[in-house]
């Protein structure tokens, strides 16, 4: 009686190529950009702000990790755009504001930068 399996010769599943696709390489590439902040135009409500550093100390000389520091605190950071509706907030301001409502973005630079909504800003220090 014959068998009623069909066996082949190499393994069924299909291998994927290890080069990246095409949409890969393009979204790599576009990670590898470098975008002038000045250049950078936040849409409707928000703001470009360029966010200054955490400190890495407290004041007793405590080492502080970056993610106790991150929830613990508000963000501060001088705006470098603004939005067409974004109100009274201008350019060069600094303000503050939670990190709750902050979308860090990477522009490729040293300097981290975030769009914040202008309503979700706290207060502009003068």
């Amino acid at each position: 009686m014959a068998s009623t399996f069909v066996t082949f010769p190499r393994p069924f599943f299909s291998v994927k190529p290890t080069t990246p696709s095409s949409s890969n390489q393009r979204l790599l590439g576009l990670r590898r950009t470098k975008w002038e902040p000045a250049k950078v135009v936040p849409q409707a409500d928000r703001v470009l702000v360029r966010l200054e550093e955490l400190p890495e100390k407290s004041a007793g000389g405590v080492l502080l990790p970056k993610s106790a520091v991150k929830f613990e605190r508000y963000l501060m950071g001088e705006v470098l755009s603004v939005g067409t509706d974004a109100g009274v907030v201008d350019a060069g301001k600094k303000v503050l504001f939670s990190d709750v409502s902050a979308y860090e973005v990477d522009l490729g630079g040293d300097a981290k930068h975030c769009f914040v909504k202008a309503g979700d800003l706290l207060a502009v220090i003068e």
